[in-house]
């Protein structure tokens, strides 16, 4: 497939030839590196929005000399990135505080290999009015830090200009969930993740064409009977295509899931009347939330419930990264109440980065298939 062949090329390298084209028009590209991060106010500034990962790592020695071997190794990895020099592509870094691992990369990014802009946005962890008050404050902060460092005005016109293009992408990515929630999938789970990992490091409006093109194509692939075991994927910060695809050649089928890096991150639109900031801060402080919102459990399940159904899903791995604390409490909640539904689930701890422990990874889904039936 040529087109997903484009999008797999964006997706191999940190900087890729959308990003060079980008600055060689003079723009400035931000790394980010969560959800909660309104996207639209760096685009409505003509910036490009590009998340930050740490794909590619094989060592971490420069950043375990500034974080323990209990801090996540998703963010020791982009920490590695960044004091390597390999983000020196980027203008600045907007991060926020996820967690506690986040902060503390965040602060050592800062403090050992400043980019030319540096903001940390703050935000509850809890949604409640207060909560959501605070968060515009924050939000409003931040949009005066872009203006004032970039020299730019981000207008009203602009946000909802930007606001129109990024829903776009999400009924295009909708799509292409439904598309992997048929019966007769024609979409594998590690071929839609690459498409992912394309869709946040280069220009949205490029994205929405190469997408709105691979699924006229995937469309008319052949139509063939799919024996393999449905599976959803939910937990810690994944984008990694080769977890999935690992997963994949023992049998089974990724159909959907619930990560911040997939549905979590998109399934929420902004709506487009009336005043557009607020929309945008309904739907990023609203937005499908990850275990960092306490109280939200329950709405977390039922929208991992709600995934299971519409995928026909038979099985659920629940993975998160060592270290992580808040997705491995989630997981353990998770887990005995999706059997309880009758959903068979297994947790998975792993390390983030190129897969070294990829063998003890297929041993244990091989025994959860099994298990299934398959």
């Amino acid at each position: 497939m040529q087109t997903f062949e484009k999008l797999a090329q964006v997706s191999r390298t940190l900087q890729n030839s959308y990003i060079k084209a980008w600055k060689d028009q003079g723009k400035k590209v931000v790394g980010y590196v969560c959800t909660y991060m309104p996207e639209e106010i760096l685009h409505a500034a003509d910036i490009l929005p590009f998340r930050i990962t740490g794909r590619g790592v094989s060592d971490t020695s420069k950043a375990d000399s500034c974080l323990s071997r209990v801090n996540c190794s998703f963010v020791r990895c982009c920490l590695e990135l960044g004091m390597d020099g390999e983000y020196d592509f980027l203008d600045g870094a907007a991060w926020v505080n996820g967690c506690d691992h986040i902060r503390r990369g965040y602060d050592n990014w800062k403090a050992k290999a400043p980019l030319p802009f540096m903001y940390i946005l703050p935000v509850p962890h809890k949604i409640f009015p207060e909560g959501r008050q605070w968060y515009k404050e924050e939000v409003i902060k931040l949009k005066e830090a872009v203006e004032n460092h970039f020299g730019v005005k981000i207008r009203s016109d602009k946000l909802a200009e930007s606001a129109a293009i990024y829903n776009e992408s999400r009924r295009l990515l909708k799509r292409l969930y439904d598309l992997r929630a048929s019966d007769e999938t024609p979409v594998t789970g590690a071929e839609a993740h690459v498409i992912l990992s394309a869709g946040v490091t280069m220009p949205k409006t490029e994205f929405n064409k190469l997408l709105g093109d691979f699924l006229k194509e995937v469309e008319k692939r052949p139509k063939t009977s799919n024996t393999k075991i449905r599976l959803l994927v939910a937990g810690s910060m994944m984008d990694d295509p080769e977890f999935i695809q690992n997963v994949e050649e023992l049998g089974a089928i990724v159909v959907t899931d619930a990560l911040c890096f997939g549905a979590r991150g998109f399934w929420d639109l902004t709506d487009e009347k009336g005043d557009i900031f607020e929309n945008l801060i309904d739907r990023y402080f609203n937005h499908m939330p990850c275990p960092r919102m306490a109280g939200e459990y329950s709405k977390r399940l039922g929208f991992i419930k709600d995934q299971i159904k519409r995928a026909n899903v038979k099985g659920a791995i629940l993975q998160h990264i060592r270290s992580c604390d808040l997705h491995g409490t989630d997981n353990a909640l998770i887990r005995p109440d999706l059997e309880k539904a009758g959903v068979p689930t297994i947790e998975l701890e792993r390390q983030y980065g190129p897969m070294a422990d990829a063998g003890r990874i297929r041993t244990r889904v091989q025994a959860f298939l099994e298990r299934i039936g398959g």
